[in-house]
């Protein structure tokens, strides 16, 4: 469908060019997939690429999201509604979202290419958008601190094809459209001599494939700014000396990958001071190879190749506090230890697979058996992520507890992933961590699997929900105006209370939930809960209803000070 024409660049624009990259990208990942043989031949740089952007593109629509909430509350307070995000906002979030969830050594490399372009699009101030002269600074700043960001650049990689398109759009004229056309031709031009320049590629005859995803995304700028896609139609055929299509396989085989390189891939995000990342780009460097280092502003993330996966994080412990650990063995899946292959296990009839908000909850679900994945405050898993877990349980039947209502699309593209890969799975639609504690007290891996689902969705279905959190800024909400700092009391999703005080505003919400009934109170107390305010809901509950039980549990950083759930 043909998008409005943009003649300039602004925020809207960033959110279209998203949505589009993110499009494009889902129906270029296989043929990206199959031709990836550098730097190592593990077919998955498509994929990385839009996990990459579908994480930058989740960003940028919480934005929009929140602003929409706040100029609610600003027409509610004096009347005055705003345009919508700053072109700041979003450029700001779209790199963000990119950084944090940057996957595999081309996903790095893209998310700093963003940041690079948000750095000079930010500078910008208030101005709510820029020309085509902004956009031809964006996209050089952004070839240069990409270039800068790897320690041992090479030409014919996603770098050279940045490069050419920065260098394109210079002879451009002011027009956006113009901009973005003349960096596009000049990506795909650099594209198809790519195979030239690096000699892998010409032996397995194919174009880079972090490039083909570069000119993609260019490809995406295009539409976004002139209303259509390029004329050229598709980027250009990966592969260049054979007319049918090679697997993969056959490709790695060509161009001789895998055979030398180091044996795991190792990334993190990392919160660090400068210094400390500057000593640890050289200790990596001297680790292994293929070694990105992305962000800044105290957050980055770490991409490199290694032999030695343990001292690779270790140098990043010895840096600041990485997190989000992933340690991946070329060519045999995920590990989270070095030493000796594992050898293959055989696959589990039936596992549960719950997104959890914090570490203390993940080792609750854990230690019920549930594969888990950890979803940080400001930071939820992309569909990629929710896929690998399912992998990671390695069972013909999955039971998927989101436990989240924003992810509830994420985790049914997840779930159709894994349908295709073979996996039976049922998503249980969980709005909330205590209700997937709920739903896995009731789980029973012996019994057939829709009955076990069935079961497990009335125990969810049947547990209320509710959390008390701090309110970041003033915003309209379904209990009125909140201000920044004010405790508010959500049950099952919306704010019912609003109030200095979070034993006061936690009681209340106790007490609307108990008042059409239960029999089990449910709390989950955060790291920065008053450490008090447990025992004084214990007493209440014991005080004023009576067979109702209570159990609480310790969540850890998981954003909200408490939860609560009462079946």
């Amino acid at each position: 469908m043909a998008q409005v024409p943009q003649r300039f660049f602004d925020a809207l624009a960033v959110r279209t060019w998203c949505g589009l990259s993110l499009r494009a990208l889902g129906r270029a990942r296989e043929e990206i997939d199959a031709i990836n043989v550098y730097p190592v031949a593990d077919g998955d740089t498509g994929t990385n690429l839009y996990l990459t952007v579908e994480s930058a593109a989740a960003a940028v629509e919480a934005v929009f999201a929140a602003h929409e909430v706040d100029a609610g509350a600003g027409d509610a307070v004096d009347g005055d509604a705003a345009d919508g995000p700053s072109l700041a906002d979003a450029v700001g979030a779209m790199a963000h979202g990119a950084l944090i969830g940057a996957r595999g050594n081309s996903g790095t490399i893209l998310a700093q290419l963003l940041r690079g372009m948000a750095q000079v699009l930010s500078a910008r101030g208030d101005s709510p958008h820029t020309g085509g002269f902004g956009l031809r600074a964006a996209l050089r700043h952004a070839a240069e601190s990409a270039r800068n960001a790897v320690a041992r650049p090479v030409e014919g990689t996603v770098l050279t094809v940045a490069s050419a398109a920065a260098d394109a759009a210079d002879g451009a004229g002011d027009d956006c459209a113009e901009v973005a056309l003349a960096a596009y031709e000049g990506a795909r031009a650099a594209l198809a001599a790519t195979p030239g320049q690096l000699p892998v590629l010409e032996r397995a005859g194919v174009v880079d494939a972090g490039g083909h995803g570069l000119v993609t995304v260019l490809a995406a700028l295009v539409e976004t700014c002139t209303g259509r896609p390029p004329e050229t139609g598709a980027v250009l055929h990966a592969r260049v000396e054979h007319g049918d299509a090679d697997p993969a396989g056959e490709c790695a085989a060509a161009a001789g990958a895998d055979e030398d390189g180091p044996a795991f891939e190792v990334i993190y995000l990392l919160e660090a001071e400068d210094a400390a990342v500057a000593r640890l780009r050289q200790r990596l460097d001297a680790l292994g190879d293929s070694l990105v280092v992305v962000g800044g502003d105290g957050l980055w993330n770490v991409h490199v190749h290694v032999d030695d996966a343990g001292a690779a994080v270790e140098a990043g412990v010895e840096a600041g506090r990485p997190y989000r650990i992933r340690i991946t063995h070329f060519g045999h899946g995920d590990v989270h230890t070095t030493g000796a292959e594992r050898p293959p296990r055989e696959r589990a009839q039936r596992a549960v697979v719950a997104v959890v908000p914090g570490e203390g909850l993940a080792e609750l679900y854990a230690g019920a058996g549930a594969t888990t994945l950890l979803a940080r405050p400001g930071e939820p898993p992309a569909s990629g992520e929710l896929v690998q877990a399912v992998r990671r349980a390695h069972a013909r039947e999955v039971v998927l507890l989101p436990n989240d209502a924003e992810l509830r699309h994420t985790a049914a593209a997840a779930a159709e992933q894994a349908r295709t890969e073979g996996v039976r799975v049922a998503l249980i639609p969980t709005r909330s961590a205590v209700q997937g504690i709920a739903a896995l007290a009731v789980h029973e891996a012996e019994r057939r699997f829709d009955e076990d689902v069935v079961a497990m969705t009335s125990a969810a279905g049947a547990t209320r929900h509710a959390e008390v959190t701090v309110a970041e800024r003033q915003s309209w909400t379904t209990a009125g105006i909140c201000q920044a700092g004010d405790v508010l009391g959500l049950i099952d999703g919306d704010v019912a209370v609003i109030g200095p005080d979070v034993s006061r505003v936690a009681a209340t919400v106790l007490d609307r939930m108990l008042s059409a009934g239960g029999e089990l109170v449910t709390l989950v107390l955060g790291d920065e809960a008053p450490q008090d305010v447990a025992d004084q809901l214990e007493a209440r509950v014991r005080e004023a209803y009576l067979a109702v039980d209570t159990v609480v549990y310790r969540g850890g950083r998981q954003g909200a000070l408490l939860l609560v759930g009462v079946e």
